[in-house]
């Protein structure tokens, strides 16, 4: 699969795309209008660092010292989480200005 996702693009929720808490499941979900996606505890912490203000680059780059991890491997795995996400308009892109 090809990133739809650069480095110093500004990945973001949309209008009408949150994340929120399953109740019922005791699981996190990224809900959009007609959809819900369960998530697991990394694709929570990646949605979490969607501020709208830093690039992916700087969340794999924060990420990566937080969890001890080879960037590189962070931001693999977080581009290909996000092109996903972007596939399925539930994540936006911002090229950086």
């Amino acid at each position: 699969m090809d990133p739809l996702i650069a480095p110093g693009d500004i990945p973001y929720l949309p209008r009408g795309v949150r994340l929120a808490e399953d109740r019922v499941r005791g699981m996190p979900v990224l809900l959009a209008p007609e959809r819900a996606l369960q998530l697991d505890p990394i694709g929570h912490a990646i949605l979490v660092e969607l501020d709208g203000q830093r690039s992916l680059q700087q969340i794999a780059t924060d990420l990566a010292k937080r969890y001890e991890a080879p960037q590189a491997e962070v931001m693999t795995d977080m581009s290909d989480f996000l092109t996903g996400l972007i596939q399925r308009r539930m994540v936006f892109v911002r090229p950086t200005p």
